[in-house]
């Protein structure tokens, strides 16, 4: 396989544009496809070809790369996008599709005889630009020496969890990661409100904790996004963040273990983006804990 790859992006949001970029910036040639043609068309200054439907985006392309929404969507840009696929292509599925969605997309995968990898990423818009990804990988060892120069690309770290990726080990961690990060940011949210209800200074919390085990470098950079009213442009959009935390109480569930926190969570994030706020950095699950 040649080190330099034909790749299809399915999908050009906040981290999808991103990937695309650091694509093109490695020698790739990139052609793109987005639902709404105006988030794709910038990409062209930075020297990715835009098609105007996912079948011209994949069409003779070696991998093709999927950033959705969600699980359903996914399948249904690849089903319009099978007539530009040949068998033999190696996708990379990084949308957070949840596990159910895994195996939809592994069965789409087998019976047009695609070679698939679940290939979600850890990150946010700002490493996501700067190919600091962390590409969590699962898939066959045939097809690596393809998907390898993309994850290169746009990761600086690829953990493999596995050699099938039907069996949904990547997203799985995903899940389990992601639980993790939404909890953290909730929690900076309400402590921040229950501070200013009370007349606690902010920056007193924070530098009672400043150094010790309880302290987070995360906790201070989601409080000064709040605080500083910098969640515009998003780095991980509310609306994202709650059907992340649907995906992750719907996973436990499924297998038999309840959490509570994550509900709540989900829940909250669900009423800041009926508030608003959906598009905004998921920071802004700040403003749910008021009427």
């Amino acid at each position: 396989m040649a080190d330099k790859l034909t790749v299809g992006v399915l999908g050009t949001g906040i981290m999808g544009a991103a990937m695309a970029r650091n694509l093109v910036r490695a020698g790739h040639t990139v052609r793109v496809w987005n639902r709404t043609p105006a988030k794709a068309e910038p990409l062209a200054a930075d020297g990715a070809q835009i098609a105007g439907t996912p079948a011209e985006a994949v069409r003779d392309a070696d991998v093709v790369l999927t950033m959705l929404y969600d699980g359903p969507a996914v399948l249904e840009v690849m089903r319009k996008a099978v007539q530009g696929l040949r068998p033999g292509t190696v996708w990379a599925q990084s949308t957070t599709a949840g596990i159910e969605s895994v195996g939809e997309l592994a069965g789409f995968a087998r019976e047009h005889r695609l070679v698939f990898f679940d290939a979600p990423v850890l990150g946010t818009r700002e490493p996501a630009e700067a190919g600091q990804l962390t590409i969590l990988a699962a898939g066959p060892e045939q097809g690596r020496e393809a998907v390898t120069p993309v994850f290169d690309a746009v990761g600086a770290r690829t953990l493999w969890t596995g050699e099938d990726g039907a069996a949904g080990s990547a997203t799985r961690l995903k899940l389990v990661a992601n639980s993790w990060v939404l909890a953290a940011t909730n929690a900076a949210g309400e402590v921040l409100a229950l501070a200013q209800a009370l007349g606690v200074d902010p920056q007193s919390f924070l530098g009672l904790i400043a150094g010790g085990p309880l302290d987070m470098g995360y906790l201070h950079a989601k409080i000064a996004l709040i605080l500083e009213n910098r969640l515009s442009p998003a780095s991980f959009a509310v609306a994202t963040a709650a059907k992340d935390a649907r995906l992750i109480v719907e996973a436990g569930q499924q297998h038999g273990v309840r959490l509570d926190v994550a509900a709540a969570g989900a829940d909250r994030l669900a009423r800041a983006a009926a508030q608003g706020h959906a598009d905004e950095d998921m920071a802004a699950a700040y403003y749910a804990s008021f009427d």
